[in-house]
This record gives structure tokens, C-alpha cells and sequence, in this order.
């Protein structure tokens, strides 16, 4: 997730279903997505990886035994073209913009990703299995499908919540959540939430403690990593804090557009669509 270096191509489209970004089954193929690492194993095809980049740790098992070309925001050109790949997995918003040039300027092929919305992502599984012509995992991918339609049934028959959710934080005292223009915030709406932070002008904006209170919402949902944070966010006077709402969890449920959906459409509507509290008023 790298706002200040994905504004070039946040227009973008993505490759849709039905579409390919080759003419061919890849057999070599370089990720520069964690999520889509994860992706890849998870539907049987991890044997296609070449090389991944130092932010892939799942599964932890598994992306020991796969070359590294460097993190998602700074990856090793040179040893990526070296690799002979034929497809490189990249995403909008993990990937900076200089390096998906780079890429493409030595005329290696690219898949961009940047799926905005749970359909969206679910898209993307479909397209990997069609494009890597191994539907083997078809079955496993239905199954998420039906945990989207019915956690989002279930989500529409209540009240919206109002959430934030904290995705990490890059100086004391403000964090980075996330607008409508997100994939966590449609998880979020699936799962039950209303995103409090929907209108905000950047798609991930930086927020105060000041803001959160401001913004009053019912529950929070932090990355794990934030854990030390939580005392001060249940200080404020606002109603996630009396009903202590705080949620920790692993911030790869709210931002990771791959087969942890599962896990994500699974424990997220706990935290954010519990009952409030009998003692708040």
C-alpha cells in the first residue's frame, strides 16, 4: 500500500476476468504482491514462482525455498530481468510507479492488479486460475464466493456499524486508514462496517487522535503491529472506546486481496457487528 507512489496509476484497470495480460500459460513468474504470493500457492501454482520479494511471508513454509528481488517498494531490476520471467505480478497501490516502468520498458510482461472492492478481488482468483489454466482449486474459490454472499446478506439485514480501521502508522500520534476508493473499505461494508472515513479527499489519509474522536465510531479494527497504541485510542471519548471496541487484528485480513478473503469474511463481522453493550448508554 503506497499512496504517494501509485497516483500515476490509480486510473488503471486492472485485468479484468475474462481478460489476459499474455497469450500464453505462464510458467515462469515473478510476484511483486504479497498477497498474490500467497495467492499462487493457495491455488496450487507456487511452482510457477521465480521470485518474490522480501515483503512475501506467506505461506511462511513455503516462500523460504523462492528467490528474493528485493521489497515490493524498491525490487532489484537487473535480477528480476535476469530471471527470465514470463509474467510479473504487480499491484497499483504496493508497487511504485518508476519500477512498473522499469519493467516494462524492458519488455517483460506485466499483470497490474488493483482490485477495489471484494467482487473485484474475487475476480482476480478467478482470472489467475483461467490464466494459469489450472482450475484445480475451483472448488476452494466457490467456497469464499458463498461466505461473501452470506456474510453480506447478513451485513445488510443490520444497521450499518461506523468503523475506522487503522492499517499502520509512519509517525507518532496518526495513523493510516483508508477512503471509499479501497478494497478494505468494501471489506469493511461486507462485513457490516460503515466506514467513517469514506469521504476523505486521499484514498489512504493519515488521521489524528483528534480526527478518530471526531469521527466517532462505534468500533476500530487496528493492524496487530499497533498494539501499544491501543491503551491511548480506549482514552478517547467516543463510543468504539466505552464499549471497548478496540479490535487488534492481523492488518493482512483488511489489505491483502487474495484466498485470506476467506479468513477475512470469517473474523472480521465478530468484531465489527457485535452487540454494543448493555451498560452504554
Amino acid at each position: 500500500m503506497s499512496d504517494d507512489n501509485a497516483h500515476e496509476y490509480d486510473a488503471l484497470t486492472y485485468t479484468s476476468a475474462i481478460e489476459s495480460p499474455v497469450d500464453y500459460v505462464p510458467r515462469r513468474v515473478v510476484s511483486l504482491v504479497p498477497s498474490l504470493t500467497e495467492a499462487l500457492f493457495d491455488l496450487d501454482l507456487g511452482d510457477r514462482l521465480v521470485g518474490i520479494t522480501e515483503n512475501c511471508v506467506h505461506p511462511a513454509d513455503k516462500v523460504q525455498l523462492v528467490p528474493r528481488v528485493g521489497g515490493t517498494q524498491q525490487p532489484d531490476i537487473d535480477q528480476i530481468i535476469s530471471l527470465r520471467p514470463d509474467l510479473v505480478l504487480l499491484n497499483a497501490d504496493d508497487n511504485r510507479a518508476d519500477a512498473i516502468d522499469a519493467l516494462q520498458a524492458a519488455n517483460l510482461p506485466v499483470w497490474i492488479t488493483g482490485p477495489r472492492t471484494v467482487f473485484a478481488a474475487l475476480n482476480v482468483l478467478w482470472s489467475i486460475m483461467d490464466i494459469f489454466d489450472h482450475p484445480v482449486m475451483v472448488p476452494r474459490v466457490r467456497e469464499i464466493e458463498r461466505a461473501y454472499d452470506y456474510t453480506g446478506g447478513a451485513a445488510r439485514a443490520q444497521t450499518p456499524v461506523p468503523v475506522i480501521a487503522l492499517l499502520r502508522s509512519d509517525q507518532p500520534g496518526s495513523w493510516i486508514t483508508c477512503n471509499a476508493d479501497t478494497f478494505t473499505h468494501d471489506l469493511l461494508r461486507v462485513c457490516g462496517g460503515k466506514n467513517v472515513l469514506a469521504e476523505a479527499e486521499d484514498r489512504y489519509p493519515r488521521i489524528s487522535l483528534s480526527e478518530i474522536t471526531a469521527a466517532q465510531p462505534t468500533a476500530m479494527l487496528i493492524g496487530s503491529e499497533l498494539a501499544s497504541d491501543r491503551e491511548q485510542l480506549l482514552a478517547l471519548d467516543m463510543p468504539a472506546a466505552h464499549q471497548e471496541r478496540i479490535h487488534l487484528v492481523d492488518v493482512t485480513l483488511l489489505t491483502w486481496h487474495g484466498m485470506r478473503i476467506g479468513f477475512a469474511l470469517r473474523d472480521l463481522p465478530t468484531f465489527i457487528m457485535e452487540e454494543e453493550s448493555e451498560d452504554d448508554d
